[in-house]
């Protein structure tokens, strides 16, 4: 089998959320044990830090992957979705999985596929582990797909589990409350394990508290411990000044990212206490390693699509968040650039609450609807009849390349464009 029939045989014979949504999900853990158990658990063989959250994971995912690379460990790296190619999702040393591994392991596990009619996204957690095991990995960072409790990542028995924040997303899944919501997040929590989350919230803090004592696991909120100033944006990096850092003194001052939405400085604090929790089991993280990581994940991991600065004059970024709190976020910070006219290319998919998001974007755009190319989306006419209700006018376009050039196009070197909405639009992009 070729890596390209393994992929369209994934894709034809396992259900995927990114596809089909809702019919994907398949909440549990006894299939992902019973093909690990096959696989002869691969994930007993290496650490495990699991990252959870609803926004800012999968950017502490690969912060932590990138420190320790910068460090010099053999890392495996877990995230999902895939940006461009399947292989994405799955790397060591930021080089991801070959083809050729792969269109092997689906074809060895053709018979276990039939026995056990695992979901894509089980197959792909097995595959991972797997792989991890293979290529003696000195430790993994595996982010959580979807909740934690009954996600297929939580067949893992992690050194450290970090949480970022709860809001609202996949509410017809994880609940239509925030404590709902953190009550399936919390599900990470293991036994005399270390959490920490990444920021404090009086709604969900007595939910991961409650977890927290029940299973003696030590529990630290990293933003009571580490207060930053307002982020600063430079020429090609956030400027980040940690004012305190009374977990860790040493990892104060300044840092300067190369994942530059200013929402990075909410991921920073957990990630800098996850860093020093690490450092006290043994892992050889220098300050030095932590601050020219934290410059050049990009570089060291392969991360796309967070605030990426697609080009200038005009300036243009894209960027993933996809709910009301990751849009807020990315939003508020384009809102801010000095710009002569703002102009938004934006697409969805349909089972989101776009009439809530809608009701963040600036009323004084100009939009260029879209629409991913995907099996969940949105149309682009149907976007725009949902945007005119809410005052924002624009011209309908079949994809963001098309949108894209068409706002570039319409603008002057100093307006400003934002790509976004959807993951699945800023993956569509051709220049990314």
């Amino acid at each position: 089998m070729q890596y390209q029939e393994a992929v369209d045989y994934l894709y034809s014979r396992l259900p995927v959320f990114q596809n089909v949504g809702g019919r994907a999900f398949k909440p549990g853990l006894e299939t992902t044990i019973a093909l690990c158990e096959i696989l002869g658990n691969p994930q007993d063989f290496f650490p495990i830090v699991h990252v959870g959250g609803t926004n800012g994971k999968g950017s502490s995912s690969h912060m932590l992957a990138a420190i320790l690379q910068k460090a010099g460990y053999r890392v495996g790296l877990y995230t999902s979705p895939h940006l461009k190619s399947f292989t994405e999702r799955i790397r060591v040393d930021g080089i991801a999985v070959s083809e050729g591994y792969v269109a092997k392991f689906v074809s060895d596990q053709i018979t276990n596929i039939d026995n056990l009619s695992p979901s894509f996204f089980e197959l792909t957690v097995a595959l991972a582990l797997k792989y991890f095991k293979d290529e003696a990995v000195d430790i993994a960072v595996v982010e959580v797909g979807m909740g934690g409790r009954l996600d297929s990542t939580n067949i893992v028995k992690p050194i450290l589990s970090l949480i970022t924040n709860v809001s609202l997303d996949h509410v017809q899944f994880l609940g239509d409350t925030r404590p709902k919501i953190a009550a399936e997040k919390a599900g990470i929590i293991k036994a005399n394990t270390e959490v920490v989350i990444s920021e404090y919230d009086p709604e969900t803090a007595p939910v991961f508290n409650a977890y927290s004592e029940a299973l003696s696991a030590p529990i630290v909120y990293a933003d009571g411990l580490i207060e930053t100033d307002d982020p600063e944006m430079l020429s090609d990096r956030l400027l980040v000044k940690v004012v305190k850092n009374d977990y860790d003194e040493e990892l104060a001052g300044e840092f300067y990212l190369d994942l530059m939405g200013h929402y990075q400085a909410k991921n920073l604090g957990g990630v800098l206490v996850s860093s020093s929790i690490l450092r006290q089991k043994g892992f050889t993280l220098t300050a030095a390693h932590i601050r020219d990581a934290l410059g050049s994940v990009g570089e060291i991991t392969g991360l796309k699509g967070r605030w990426h600065r697609l080009g200038s004059c005009p300036t243009t970024y894209c960027d993933t968040g996809h709910n009301y709190a990751g849009l807020s976020l990315a939003l508020g910070q384009f809102i801010s650039l000095p710009s002569s006219n703002k102009r938004l290319v934006i697409g969805f998919v349909s089972d989101k609450d776009i009439d809530g998001v809608l009701g963040l974007f600036p009323s004084d755009g100009v939009y260029y609807f879209c629409q991913p190319q995907n099996a969940r989306a949105l149309s682009a006419e149907a976007l725009a009849d949902k945007a005119y209700k809410r005052g924002l006018k624009g011209t309908v376009f079949a994809d963001v390349n098309q949108a894209l050039e068409a706002a570039r196009r319409d603008s002057e070197p100093t307006d400003t464009i934002f790509v976004g909405g959807s993951t699945f639009v800023v993956a569509d992009l051709i220049e990314l």
